[in-house]
């Protein structure tokens, strides 16, 4: 689908016609550059890659200069696909937060914060073993059993256990645009997407 690549800016909240308060994230989407134009007779398929954010050109490799140059475009520090677009655009063409409007819907992907090694309470929700009574000292938060004992005498695959938490690709679906700006190219989404300030984030209609 049609979309745009952009920068989680924070939260903040906004109030609606009757007085409402919703809580929306802010994304910097755009401005995104079209670094290529893919068709069914070249590539197989229909698609434009776009770019966001320039670099400089002495951290591009020589592919990635004839890749651009080839554009005519500066080196972009992002590149991600997208189909829906049609035939509307060309190599060199900028795409803004403009591509949006509010009250419509779209799908956010993005990296999800990277939490390190967790037990299974914070992992999974697990609740432990209760009170620390009865001579119980130190397993409050422990998994308990892992499964049986003579049989099978394995840990089957998908055990939940504790392990790296996080720093996963996740999307979330249909989040309302509460509100575009298109002169600084913000984009206010009703409630929270994958990932810390800072972090690129991917946002298809």
């Amino acid at each position: 689908m049609p979309g745009l690549l952009g920068k989680k800016i924070g939260m903040t909240s906004v109030f609606s016609a009757d007085g409402k308060n919703i809580p929306c994230t802010v994304v910097e989407a755009g401005p995104c550059v079209v670094a290529q134009v893919k068709t069914v007779a070249t590539d197989g398929y229909d698609a434009i890659q776009l770019g966001f954010q320039e670099k400089n050109e002495k951290h591009t490799n020589k592919a990635e200069k004839g890749h651009f140059q080839k554009a005519g475009v500066a080196p972009q520090r992002h590149l991600v696909e997208f189909k829906g677009f049609g035939d509307e655009f060309k190599a060199g063409d900028v795409i803004t937060a403009e591509l949006f409007q509010a009250d419509e819907y779209v799908d956010v992907v993005g990296t999800s914060k990277g939490k390190g090694f967790q037990g299974v309470v914070k992992r999974h929700g697990f609740h432990g073993v209760g009170e620390a009574t009865h001579g119980q000292d130190d397993r409050l938060r422990a998994p308990g059993s892992l499964g049986a004992s003579s049989w099978p005498s394995r840990v089957f695959k998908g055990m939940r256990m504790g392990g790296h938490m996080g720093s996963d690709r996740v999307t979330v679906q249909n989040l309302q645009v509460i509100k575009v700006i298109p002169e600084h190219n913000l984009v206010l989404i009703k409630g929270s997407v994958p990932g810390a300030k800072g972090s690129i984030v991917i946002i298809e209609k």
